[in-house]
């Protein structure tokens, strides 16, 4: 037996399409639902400037449930001046509350890049939460009332040029002191991947945490670019990967090892077969115009909106 909920058929052929539906609405009970509208959540909105999707359906019944349909929004999603402790304060008296709400964030942040960062600092309690990690996020969704229908745009640039930005906050955490990776990926300019992640080992140096960033970034890169390939989509161009730490891009083209880099070998190796073989080139970026900003450190409103510009993330819903 075959269960599948929702299906979505995408492509540039529509009589393809057609022979594609015939024998599925044959052999299974099928409905038809047209042009792709709302899919498990996430909104789409096409028209022949391009595709944006959003989920601000999904993000008003949040605030709905945890009663915050009427709060006063701000412009940024955390504090940039406080740091959140792991066993400091009064404990949070309704752990299921906190837990269910913060996965409710995760999946919002398929649509949100913005939220990548605080919602992955907010689950990193799910296990003890405390008052303060609880204001933490009634914060963040204090911030998503103020554009809850807020997603990435796709429209044709006449380009497919796969570049990423990749970026590292050194010992950010002040638990464990582990840095933050955080990088994007676009596609002609639209953006299609990011993350935002604590590394698995302490950095002694931010050189470092920059260069474990990069690898990582140039491993989401290759994985990307060769599904493009399986598409008959991609370019046979070179991936850009712009990074903002000079230390970091001199080790990735220097061949010589010293002392500081034989704990990162295997990481400069793997960047360096890359470089040589002509599939990725490295670049440095200003920090002004660093977009991976976003997902390594809480930045204030000003900061976040250049951002989300930058990456064509909008709110479709904003008053014109």
């Amino acid at each position: 037996m075959v269960y599948v909920d929702d299906i979505v058929i995408t492509g540039n052929d529509v009589a393809r399409i057609a022979q594609l539906k015939d024998p599925l609405f044959n052999h299974f009970q099928t409905k038809d639902l047209g042009r792709l509208k709302y899919f498990l959540g996430i909104e789409v909105a096409q028209s022949k400037e391009g595709v944006i999707i959003s989920q601000r359906k999904y993000a008003l019944d949040i605030l709905e449930e945890t009663g915050l349909t009427d709060c006063k929004p701000i412009d940024s999603p955390m504090d940039s001046n406080k740091k959140l402790m792991k066993d400091h304060g009064e404990p949070f008296s309704d752990l299921e509350r906190y837990r269910r709400l913060v996965g409710k964030l995760i999946y919002l942040t398929i649509t949100r890049p913005d939220l990548s960062y605080p919602v992955g600092v907010m689950s990193q309690f799910m296990q003890n939460p405390h008052i303060d990690h609880w204001n933490a996020v009634v914060r963040i969704l204090r911030y998503v009332k103020g554009n809850p229908g807020h997603g990435p745009l796709y429209e044709n640039k006449g380009s497919t040029e796969l570049e990423g930005y990749c970026d590292a906050d050194w010992a950010g955490c002040p638990n464990d002191r582990r840095s933050t990776t955080g990088y994007c990926v676009l596609l002609g300019g639209n953006l299609v991947s990011w993350k935002s992640k604590k590394q698995s080992v302490v950095a002694r140096s931010s050189a470092e945490a920059e260069y474990r960033s990069m690898a990582i970034a140039t491993c989401e890169l290759i994985w990307i670019k060769q599904l493009l390939q399986e598409l008959k989509f991609c370019e046979n161009k070179p991936m850009k990967l712009y990074c903002d730490n000079q230390a970091a891009l001199h080790i990735a083209s220097n061949p010589v090892f010293h002392e500081r880099t034989k704990h990162i070998e295997i990481d400069c190796h793997f960047i360096r077969e890359k470089l040589l073989s002509k599939d990725l080139i490295t670049e440095f970026v200003n920090s002004n115009e660093q977009f991976a900003d976003i997902f390594t450190k809480s930045l204030r409103g000003p900061r976040i909106q250049f951002i989300c510009s930058k990456l064509g993330a909008y709110d479709l819903y904003a008053p014109a």
